[in-house]
C-alpha cells in the first residue's frame, strides 16, 4: 500500500516541500515588517555551502555535527540578510534592487560558488547528511507512515514552526506591532514602536530561516554540493508567501504542493513512467507564474493584500 504512486507523491511533498517552507516562513515574517527580500536565492545557497562545509569540518558525534551545520547555515544566512537589511533600512536602498543584488553577490555564481571552490567541499559528500527518521518504529504504518513519521527532524521542526509563527503574528502583543508596523510604519513609530528595530530584526530571521532551508538541499536531498543546487527555490518561495496571502496555514500547504511538483519527475522516472522531465522539471515555474498572476487580480488585491507599507523605506520624522 505504501508504494501506492499517491502516497509516494504526498511523502515526497513534505521531503521536498520542506527546504522551500523554510524560506517561505522566513520571507513571510520579514514582509511582514515591510521589508521586500528577493535575496532568498542567494541566502539560500550561502546556507547550503556553510551548512556541508561545516558537516565535512566540525569534530563530534553526527548529531553535534548535524546541528553545528544547521545553526553555521542559518548564521552565514542571517549574515546575508543583515546585509540586505543595512543597505534597505538604514540607507534606504531601493529594496527590489538591493534584493537583486543580493542574489547575484551571494547566488549561484556569486560567493557561494567562490565559497565552494575555495573550501573544496564539492570534492567529497556531506560526512553527516541529515537523515529520515523512523518515529516511534510507524513508518511503515499503511498510507500515513510514509508521510507524517519517515521524514527529517527539520520537517518537524517546520511543523512546530508553522504553529510558532501563527501564534506569534495572530496572537501576541509583538506579532500585532509587527503587523502594524508593516501596514502603517507612522502610525507604529507615533504608537511609540521602533520601526527600525522591527525591521531589521525580522529581516535578519527572515535570512536564519532561508539558510537553514539551504541547509536542508546540501545535507538532506543531495546530500552534497552542486553549484546552484537550490535551482530557483528561493524565487518560489517568495511566490508562495503571496500563495499562502502571508499565513503562515496557507503557506505550508503550498510548499507541499510546490515539493510534490518538484518531486514528481524523480518519482515517475523511479517507477519507469517516461514523461519528458524538462516539462515536469518546468512546472513549479509555470504555477509560480500563475499563482503570481491569479492573487494580482482585483478581487484578491482588493480582499486580501500585501502589507500596506511592503517594499516601501521608512524615514522617521524629525519631531
Amino acid at each position: 500500500m505504501n508504494s501506492n504512486l499517491l502516497v509516494i507523491i504526498a511523502a515526497s511533498a513534505v521531503f521536498y516541500g520542506t527546504p522551500i517552507l523554510f524560506a517561505a516562513l522566513g520571507e513571510l515574517i520579514t514582509e511582514r515588517s515591510g521589508v521586500l527580500n528577493l535575496g532568498v536565492e542567494g541566502m539560500m545557497l550561502i546556507g547550503a555551502v556553510t551548512g556541508v562545509w561545516a558537516s565535512q569540518h566540525v569534530p563530534g558525534t553526527s548529531w553535534f555535527v548535524v546541528l553545528a551545520s544547521i545553526v553555521i547555515g542559518a548564521t552565514a544566512g542571517g549574515l546575508v540578510a543583515a546585509l540586505h537589511a543595512f543597505l534597505v533600512i538604514t540607507l534606504r536602498t531601493n529594496q527590489t534592487v538591493s534584493g537583486l543584488a543580493i542574489t547575484i553577490f551571494a547566488g549561484g555564481l556569486g560567493l557561494s560558488s567562490y565559497f565552494a571552490n575555495v573550501w573544496n567541499v564539492a570534492a567529497k559528500p556531506a560526512s553527516h547528511p541529515i537523515r529520515v527518521l523512523d518515529v516511534a518504529g510507524l513508518a511503515d504504518t499503511p498510507i500515513i507512515g510514509p508521510i507524517l513519521f519517515h521524514q527529517t527532524i527539520l520537517t518537524y521542526f517546520s511543523w512546530l514552526l508553522v504553529v510558532v509563527c501563527t501564534i506569534y503574528l495572530f496572537h501576541t502583543r509583538i506579532g500585532m506591532q509587527l503587523r502594524a508596523v508593516g501596514e502603517s510604519p507612522q502610525t507604529a513609530d507615533a504608537m511609540g514602536i521602533n520601526v527600525v528595530k522591527y525591521r531589521y530584526i525580522h529581516t535578519i530571521i527572515g535570512g536564519i530561516l532561508a539558510g537553514v532551508g539551504g541547509v536542508y538541499y546540501s545535507l538532506a536531498i543531495v546530500p552534497t554540493w552542486v553549484d546552484g543546487m537550490t535551482k530557483g527555490a528561493g524565487w518560489i518561495a517568495i511566490a508562495l508567501v503571496i500563495f499562502g496571502f502571508w499565513r503562515p496555514d496557507l503557506t505550508l500547504a503550498g510548499a507541499y504542493l510546490f515539493g510534490a511538483m518538484q518531486s514528481l519527475s524523480l518519482t515517475l522516472k523511479a517507477r519507469n513512467v517516461h514523461i519528458n522531465g524538462d516539462i515536469l522539471d518546468a512546472l513549479p515555474f509555470v504555477m509560480t507564474i500563475v499563482v503570481l498572476v491569479a492573487v494580482s487580480s482585483g478581487w484578491a488585491h482588493k480582499r486580501i493584500g500585501a502589507p500596506a507599507a511592503l517594499g516601501q523605506p521608512y524615514e522617521r520624522e524629525e519631531r
